[in-house]
């Protein structure tokens, strides 16, 4: 198992990964691996085998996400149950720490599950690969997601509540909680505002969890759809956070251009040079993992993200080797 210091490259698994999977992920060289599964899935015994497979194939389980507690609704918009799911959030907290996993992503968007508000744009980018693209001037049409419209304040009250009661069991447990911003960062979507949207929002979510164990999972790509909007770009996001030790995972992603309207693109075929961000990366000293995300075309074979790894991993090389 891997135990290396600084940047480290991963990849997304399988909950129940096959020895197909874990053969791509010798394969590339894959350091790290990310799970998401279910609710009923992610016991302690299923969180402790599968960290025991992974290591017997010398790859380190970085985090399992349960998507039934991610992005949820019920505790998003503070509907009945909210004290329901976040009790099961504290035991998931629990089983991580016990299992020896230190680290897990959370968002706080209501409606990503239920508003298509992507579009499939076919031949819009390298080799006619398929992408998914955001137009806002069509977002603003979509139907309300829930019942009625939440304001940020509200947003900000059912985050507040949360992070409150969860934080002292991440602390207590040795789990590191690492906060996605909202994607994309629009100031509202479905009619639910979206407040994780911009340095400003992310920043009043360090304060408010004043934590060592809470910091951020940051997603490149996103703020790059947020452009000037999000009020510092994502060099400056690295080297703001990352002074601070927040930077806990990157989503190393790009998009061919800002808010309105923008498509996820292969790695190197956006608009951010993705070599400045690892060398940001790396004069922070950045020591957590980097994973693809929104691979543009990718199918069983998994052509895009192996050449997105070794992407990644000829940038980190060579980051290093100017650093000398």
């Amino acid at each position: 198992m891997t135990n290396l210091p600084g940047i480290k490259v991963g990849d997304r698994l399988n909950a129940h990964p096959t020895e197909r999977d874990l053969k791509f992920f010798q394969q590339m060289c894959t350091e790290c691996a990310s799970i998401w599964t279910t609710i009923e899935d992610a016991n302690l015994d299923y969180m402790v085998h599968t960290k025991r497979l992974l290591e017997e194939h010398g790859i380190r389980l970085w985090n399992i996400g349960i998507l039934d507690l991610h992005c949820d609704p019920t505790m998003v918009l503070g509907l009945p149950g909210f004290d329901e799911k976040v009790g099961q959030y504290k035991e998931y907290l629990r089983n991580l720490g016990r299992a020896g996993i230190e680290y897990t992503t959370y968002a706080h968007m209501a409606n990503i599950k239920m508003l298509p508000y992507y579009q499939t744009s076919v031949g819009s980018t390298r080799g006619g690969i398929p992408t998914r693209e955001f137009d806002m001037e069509l977002a603003k049409n979509l139907p309300l997601s829930h019942d009625r419209v939440y304001s940020d304040s509200e947003v900000w009250d059912t985050f507040t509540r949360f992070i409150r009661e969860v934080i002292p069991v991440a602390e207590e447990a040795g789990v590191r909680i690492g906060l996605h911003p909202d994607d994309p960062p629009v100031a509202s979507l479905g009619g639910v505002a979206r407040v994780i949207r911009d340095f400003e929002g992310y920043q009043r979510a360090v304060d408010i969890a004043d934590s060592p164990n809470f910091g951020l999972c940051f997603c490149v790509g996103t703020w790059a759809e947020g452009g000037a909007a999000m009020g510092k770009d994502v060099l400056q996001m690295i080297s703001h956070f990352g002074a601070q030790k927040k930077l806990f995972k990157i989503h190393f992603r790009n998009v061919d251009a800002p808010l309105p309207k923008f498509r996820e693109t292969i790695v190197d075929d956006g608009y951010v040079d993705m070599f400045e961000v690892m060398c940001a990366l790396r004069d922070v000293e950045f020591d957590g993992v980097l994973i693809p995300d929104h691979v543009p075309g990718d199918g069983p074979e998994k052509n895009c993200t192996a050449y997105t790894l070794g992407y990644m991993r000829a940038m980190r090389e060579r980051a290093y080797a100017e650093k000398g």
